[in-house]
């Protein structure tokens, strides 16, 4: 891997900032993160006779695309967006190849899950011994029947778990707890189990 991911800066929201933004990320804000992390841009030759803002451009485009291969780490979880460019190093020229790598240092936005937290997942496959829920950049949340007490699974064509009154089916919306996470690096992923032991939790509409 060409590039280094050094954090320098990882905080939770403030207040104001919860209070700014709460209408997009509906309470769940401590799930994301912001991280200021330092990296090493290539500019291949060819890009180099941009100067001054076209040369930024090109930067921020080539940034933008190795976070993008990059999707996700271990520590820092889903990165979600830049949200400002911070400084941009001097440039060193590589010899053999004329590519020229500039250190960059800049903020994101980041999504990461922890274990005892609250999420809302949307379900998106149901089968006999649990359902597996979407949230956000995470595809792999695991609700297993045995952490839905009460509930029994319904076979069919579209098939459900239901308890007295309330039904777990695809495209439901789940609010559960993050019971544990594991990290797949082959897949640059998390997988998390959660489970609906605990007040408030269960399907937010039958």
């Amino acid at each position: 891997m060409q590039n280094m991911i050094r954090k320098n800066v990882r905080k939770r929201f403030t207040v104001k900032e919860k209070r700014d933004v709460g209408h997009l990320i509906s309470g769940f804000l401590d799930m994301f993160l912001k991280v200021q992390l330092s990296w090493n841009v290539i500019i291949p030759p060819e890009a180099l006779d941009a100067k001054g803002l076209m040369l930024q451009r090109a930067i921020i485009i080539r940034l933008l695309d190795d976070i993008s291969l990059r999707k996700a780490t271990r520590d820092l979880g889903y990165i979600l967006a830049v949200t400002t460019l911070d400084s941009i190093g001097e440039g060193k020229v590589r010899q053999q190849t004329g590519e020229v790598v500039f250190p960059v240092v800049f903020t994101c936005l980041t999504f990461k899950i922890f274990k005892g937290e609250i999420l809302e997942g949307v379900v998106h496959r149901v089968l006999k011994h649990g359902v597996f829920l979407r949230c956000g950049p995470i595809e792999n949340l695991y609700l297993s029947n045995q952490k839905m007490p009460g509930y029994d699974y319904v076979p069919g064509e579209s098939p459900y778990f239901k308890n007295k009154t309330l039904k777990i089916g695809k495209d439901a919306v789940v609010r559960a707890s993050v019971i544990g996470t594991k990290w797949i690096e082959a897949d640059r992923e998390y997988q998390a189990l959660v489970g609906l032991e605990g007040d408030f939790l269960g399907p937010l509409s039958d």
